[in-house]
Protein backbone atom coordinates (compact mmCIF):
# COMPACT_ATOMS: atom_id res chain seq x y z
CA UNK A 1 0.00 0.00 0.00
CA UNK A 2 1.44 3.53 -0.82
CA UNK A 3 2.23 5.84 1.87
CA UNK A 4 -0.11 8.22 2.29
CA UNK A 5 0.74 11.74 1.10
CA UNK A 6 -0.05 13.63 4.34
CA UNK A 7 2.52 11.81 6.01
CA UNK A 8 4.91 12.96 3.12
CA UNK A 9 5.31 16.63 4.04
CA UNK A 10 7.43 17.68 1.18
CA UNK A 11 5.58 15.46 -1.85
CA UNK A 12 2.68 17.38 -0.10
CA UNK A 13 3.93 20.65 -0.52
CA UNK A 14 4.76 19.71 -4.50
CA UNK A 15 1.85 18.72 -4.92
CA UNK A 16 0.07 21.74 -3.47
CA UNK A 17 2.55 23.78 -5.71
CA UNK A 18 1.33 22.06 -9.00
CA UNK A 19 -2.37 22.86 -7.88
CA UNK A 20 -1.72 26.54 -7.27
CA UNK A 21 0.58 26.45 -10.55
CA UNK A 22 -2.23 24.82 -13.15
CA UNK A 23 -4.52 28.09 -12.04
CA UNK A 24 -1.77 30.64 -12.41
CA UNK A 25 -0.81 29.11 -15.70
CA UNK A 26 -4.58 29.04 -16.86
CA UNK A 27 -5.52 32.61 -15.71
CA UNK A 28 -2.57 34.35 -15.94
CA UNK A 29 0.59 33.62 -17.44
CA UNK A 30 -1.34 31.57 -20.99
CA UNK A 31 -3.99 34.44 -21.40
CA UNK A 32 -1.90 35.29 -24.54
CA UNK A 33 -1.87 32.57 -26.21
CA UNK A 34 -5.81 32.44 -25.89
CA UNK A 35 -8.25 33.71 -28.75
CA UNK A 36 -10.05 36.40 -28.18
CA UNK A 37 -13.27 34.48 -27.22
CA UNK A 38 -11.75 32.31 -24.57
CA UNK A 39 -10.50 35.32 -22.60
CA UNK A 40 -12.75 36.30 -19.87
CA UNK A 41 -12.39 39.65 -18.56
CA UNK A 42 -11.42 38.65 -14.76
CA UNK A 43 -8.29 37.31 -16.80
CA UNK A 44 -7.40 40.64 -18.06
CA UNK A 45 -7.97 42.31 -14.94
CA UNK A 46 -5.94 39.69 -13.00
CA UNK A 47 -3.40 40.62 -16.03
CA UNK A 48 -3.80 44.39 -15.59
CA UNK A 49 -3.44 43.92 -11.69
CA UNK A 50 -0.62 42.23 -11.80
CA UNK A 51 1.02 45.15 -14.26
CA UNK A 52 -0.36 47.43 -12.26
CA UNK A 53 0.82 45.82 -8.89
CA UNK A 54 4.70 44.48 -10.27
CA UNK A 55 5.35 47.11 -13.17
CA UNK A 56 6.12 43.34 -14.86
CA UNK A 57 6.93 44.21 -18.38
CA UNK A 58 6.72 40.64 -19.42
CA UNK A 59 2.84 41.03 -19.65
CA UNK A 60 3.37 44.85 -21.31
CA UNK A 61 5.91 44.61 -23.96
CA UNK A 62 7.17 40.43 -23.96
CA UNK A 63 10.39 39.64 -25.86
CA UNK A 64 10.36 36.85 -28.13
CA UNK A 65 11.89 34.48 -25.97
CA UNK A 66 9.26 35.33 -22.82
CA UNK A 67 6.63 34.32 -25.81
CA UNK A 68 9.09 30.64 -26.16
CA UNK A 69 8.64 30.28 -22.48
CA UNK A 70 5.14 30.82 -22.26
CA UNK A 71 4.57 28.55 -25.37
CA UNK A 72 6.81 26.38 -23.04
CA UNK A 73 4.33 25.98 -19.66
CA UNK A 74 1.72 25.21 -22.07
CA UNK A 75 3.23 22.21 -24.04
CA UNK A 76 5.14 21.01 -21.06
CA UNK A 77 4.02 22.67 -17.47
CA UNK A 78 0.19 21.94 -18.44
CA UNK A 79 0.93 18.25 -19.42
CA UNK A 80 3.58 17.66 -16.73
CA UNK A 81 1.44 19.28 -13.88
CA UNK A 82 -1.66 17.10 -14.93
CA UNK A 83 0.34 14.05 -14.42
CA UNK A 84 2.63 14.98 -11.40
CA UNK A 85 -0.71 15.46 -9.25
CA UNK A 86 -1.51 12.43 -9.26
CA UNK A 87 2.00 10.72 -9.55
CA UNK A 88 2.44 12.27 -6.24
CA UNK A 89 -0.43 11.55 -4.66
CA UNK A 90 0.73 7.65 -5.63
CA UNK A 91 4.11 8.05 -4.51
CA UNK A 92 5.03 6.97 -8.19
CA UNK A 93 8.45 5.89 -8.04
CA UNK A 94 8.96 8.07 -11.26
CA UNK A 95 8.30 11.58 -9.55
CA UNK A 96 12.31 11.98 -8.41
CA UNK A 97 13.53 11.93 -11.82
CA UNK A 98 10.68 13.59 -13.04
CA UNK A 99 10.38 16.64 -10.72
CA UNK A 100 14.40 16.89 -11.43
CA UNK A 101 14.13 17.66 -15.07
CA UNK A 102 11.19 20.21 -14.15
CA UNK A 103 13.20 21.89 -11.34
CA UNK A 104 16.29 22.20 -14.03
CA UNK A 105 13.67 23.49 -16.60
CA UNK A 106 11.75 25.94 -13.98
CA UNK A 107 15.00 27.22 -12.61
CA UNK A 108 16.98 28.04 -15.66
CA UNK A 109 13.70 30.02 -17.34
CA UNK A 110 13.04 31.63 -13.84
CA UNK A 111 16.69 32.63 -13.49
CA UNK A 112 16.63 34.08 -17.25
CA UNK A 113 13.39 36.02 -16.11
CA UNK A 114 14.71 37.43 -13.55
CA UNK A 115 18.16 37.97 -14.82
CA UNK A 116 16.50 40.15 -17.57
CA UNK A 117 13.81 42.23 -15.70
CA UNK A 118 17.00 43.40 -13.19
CA UNK A 119 18.05 45.14 -16.44
CA UNK A 120 15.35 47.20 -16.96
CA UNK A 121 15.65 50.68 -16.98
CA UNK A 122 11.63 51.41 -17.22
CA UNK A 123 10.79 50.90 -14.09
CA UNK A 124 12.65 51.85 -10.30
CA UNK A 125 14.90 49.80 -8.24
CA UNK A 126 12.31 49.80 -5.71
CA UNK A 127 9.75 48.16 -8.48
CA UNK A 128 12.45 45.41 -9.39
CA UNK A 129 12.71 44.50 -5.90
CA UNK A 130 8.93 43.86 -6.25
CA UNK A 131 9.27 41.33 -8.90
CA UNK A 132 11.77 39.86 -7.03
CA UNK A 133 8.57 38.82 -4.74
CA UNK A 134 6.77 36.99 -7.81
CA UNK A 135 9.69 35.81 -9.06
CA UNK A 136 11.95 34.87 -6.61
CA UNK A 137 10.19 32.16 -4.74
CA UNK A 138 9.29 30.12 -8.16
CA UNK A 139 13.08 29.94 -8.42
CA UNK A 140 13.75 29.21 -4.68
CA UNK A 141 10.59 26.19 -5.27
CA UNK A 142 12.69 24.96 -8.38
CA UNK A 143 16.91 25.13 -6.80
CA UNK A 144 14.60 23.31 -3.66
CA UNK A 145 12.97 20.54 -5.99
CA UNK A 146 15.57 20.23 -7.72
CA UNK A 147 18.09 19.35 -4.39
CA UNK A 148 15.49 17.11 -3.50
CA UNK A 149 15.40 15.55 -6.10
CA UNK A 150 18.78 14.97 -6.79
CA UNK A 151 19.48 13.64 -2.58
CA UNK A 152 16.51 10.94 -3.84
CA UNK A 153 18.28 9.75 -6.86
CA UNK A 154 21.67 9.57 -5.54
CA UNK A 155 19.92 7.25 -2.07
CA UNK A 156 18.24 5.00 -4.79
CA UNK A 157 21.13 4.82 -6.74
CA UNK A 158 23.69 4.31 -3.84
CA UNK A 159 21.07 1.47 -2.62
CA UNK A 160 21.07 -0.14 -5.90
CA UNK A 161 24.65 -0.59 -6.60
CA UNK A 162 26.51 -3.95 -5.91
CA UNK A 163 28.66 -4.00 -2.99
CA UNK A 164 32.34 -3.30 -3.84
CA UNK A 165 34.92 -5.02 -4.59
CA UNK A 166 38.46 -6.01 -3.63
CA UNK A 167 40.93 -7.72 -6.34
CA UNK A 168 37.64 -9.18 -7.80
CA UNK A 169 35.89 -10.43 -4.74
CA UNK A 170 32.90 -9.30 -3.21
CA UNK A 171 33.25 -7.85 0.37
CA UNK A 172 31.25 -9.11 3.24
Amino acid sequence: MAVSIFSRKTDLFYLVFFCIHLVVMFNVDLVSLYPDWMKQKYMLDLRKWQVATYKDQFFVSPPAWFTLYTYLELLYHVPFCLWAIPALKNNDPRVPIQLLIYALETGITTITCIADYMSWTVISRAEINQLHTLYVPYLAISVFMGVDMVARLNAVVAGARPPPTVAGKKTR
